[in-house]
């Protein structure tokens, strides 16, 4: 049976703008399961990478908890959030942020160096990542010599250079043209399969969602629909104790 790695209780999120305030989220209850490929749906506005962010813990919720491998997140200092965050949770986002002074080999080993991990290592880690994602000939090539999709790939190793317990991505292919947005889609399917990665992705592709084994569509601020029964089907072994 699958363990809880990630569970969010009663989770609200609201900002203030031009003496208002806007209640992004209203109360988000939710449970991944270690293991799971799921993806976050729903129309612009309906807060989809608010709730990513803050279970990155790059944002905060107003109130509500979130807990992460049985640790829980939202009573934590900033010093310690940074460290889960460095070391339990890979980032995918829809402009990949790779440093343009750094080759793709060196953009991956980031993560493990400013974790003060040896060198030799963090870069045979980079190197197995980049074969991974079928990128060992651009190892010494910077973003600026990359493809869009290439660039997305080593985005995608670089999220991994930890093994972290949760990768998280936003509109990862929200930038790339079909082609391309399918490899990347068949590149998270393949990872979750071949290493047991947890992992959430927001998208608006119709035909991404469609495949996967769990789907939660958000509307105005709440989970308006969960389909997980449809991952017990595919995986029992995600059925909770």
């Amino acid at each position: 049976m699958a363990e809880a790695l990630v569970i969010i209780e009663g989770l609200k999120k609201s900002f203030q703008h031009m003496g208002r305030t806007l209640d992004v989220l209203k109360g988000i209850d939710l449970t991944i399961y270690a293991g799971q490929i799921l993806a976050i749906v729903g129309q612009s506005g309906a807060g989809k990478s608010t709730l990513l962010h803050c279970m990155g813990t790059l944002d905060l919720p107003t109130s509500g908890r979130i807990r992460l491998g049985g640790e829980e997140l939202t009573t934590m200092s900033g010093s310690r959030l940074a460290a889960v965050r460095n070391r339990d949770i890979g980032f995918v986002f829809q402009f990949h942020h790779l440093l343009p002074e750094f080759t793709a080999l060196e953009n991956i080993m980031v993560p493990g160096l400013i974790q003060g991990r040896p060198r030799k290592d963090m870069e045979r880690r980079a190197h197995a990542l980049l074969e991974e994602v079928g990128l060992t000939s651009r190892a010494s090539h910077r973003p600026g010599e990359l493809s869009g999709g290439e660039q997305q790939r080593v985005a995608v190793a670089r999220a991994l250079a930890l093994d972290p317990k949760l990768v998280l991505a936003d509109e990862p292919t929200g930038n790339l043209d079909s082609a391309t947005s399918d490899a990347i889609h068949e590149l998270f399917f393949q990872i979750n399969r071949e290493h047991g990665t947890t992992i959430i992705v927001v998208t608006h592709n119709p035909a991404f969602a469609e495949r996967m084994p769990r789907v939660v569509r958000m509307r105005d601020g709440r989970v308006e629909f969960d389909d997980v029964g449809r991952a017990h089907e595919s995986n029992p072994s995600l059925l909770p104790h």
